[in-house]
């Protein structure tokens, strides 16, 4: 009885707080006019949703193989439907699986052959989560900022062509550095993890009882695993978008490859 109030209560503080963070997130998009408040709220909402329907089933999809791959694969569908609306690229949004992909998959593969990832669903889906996240949000970064960077100095892409550039080094030539700005949060994580942050892995690792060395030496490893999947990402939406593969729909007519 006494555990059973013990827990009900937590659940109250729990519920308290995630009601108050959200509020100020409201409050704070509603008087200073960042975003519309709704959307914060959209997202709370959501998440709570998504994280207890994924509670609900993970026990069972952990001890299945079969469904952990089926599980990472939706992951993989949900990170390329996010950021294809992100980036608002309409029908050709769907080539934006391939940066998540390109970087997340030779990871995996190559941590599950040299063994410092045990085929198992424990490790597999939260170390796998993490290289799709940070894939799709390279992705919808430098998406975006390629995009919007083409539209804003159109100009310099058709004094480019004037030059003699061809098509695909002349987009390159606007959106190469604005759409590497997305790499500047995961290098900014890097360089100051242990300093400024703690990281899932490490905070997760520690707190199922591992040594911290050893906690340590996981998160370095996912850390410069990530590194390399969102660098991937970026450079392969840089393609994309030079060959006019990714384009907003009225973006359509402004380039065309010859």
């Amino acid at each position: 009885m006494i555990t059973s109030v013990l827990l009900a209560t937590d659940w109250v503080r729990l519920l308290i707080v995630c009601v108050v963070f959200t509020a100020v997130a409201c409050a704070i998009a509603l008087f200073t006019g960042l975003l519309d408040p709704r959307r914060f709220l959209t997202a709370a909402t959501r998440a709570a949703l998504q994280l207890a329907a994924v509670s609900a089933v993970i026990t069972f999809v952990l001890s299945h193989l079969g469904l952990t791959w089926a599980f990472l694969v939706l992951m993989a569908v949900v990170a390329t439907a996010t950021s294809a609306r992100r980036t608002e690229a309409g029908r050709r949004g769907a080539w934006v699986a391939l940066p998540i992909v390109v970087g997340t998959v030779p990871s995996l593969t190559l941590l599950l052959v040299i063994g410092l990832l045990p085929v198992k669903g424990i490790a597999l889906i939260p170390v796998g989560g993490i290289l799709i996240g940070g894939a799709m949000t390279a992705t919808t970064l430098s998406a975006r900022r390629a995009l919007d960077t083409l539209h804003d100095r159109y100009g310099e892409y058709e004094a480019a062509r004037a030059m003699g550039f061809p098509e695909r080094d002349a987009v390159c030539l606007i959106i190469r550095q604005p759409a590497a700005e997305a790499l500047v949060p995961p290098l900014d994580q890097t360089r100051t993890v242990g300093l400024v942050t703690l990281p899932g892995a490490f905070v997760g690792m520690l707190l199922g009882g591992a040594p911290v060395w050893q906690a340590g030496a996981l998160q370095i490893v996912v850390l410069l695993a990530l590194l390399a999947v969102e660098a991937a990402a970026v450079a392969v939406v840089v393609e994309l978008v030079a060959r006019g593969l990714i384009r907003r729909p009225s973006q359509e007519g402004e380039v065309r490859l010859t």
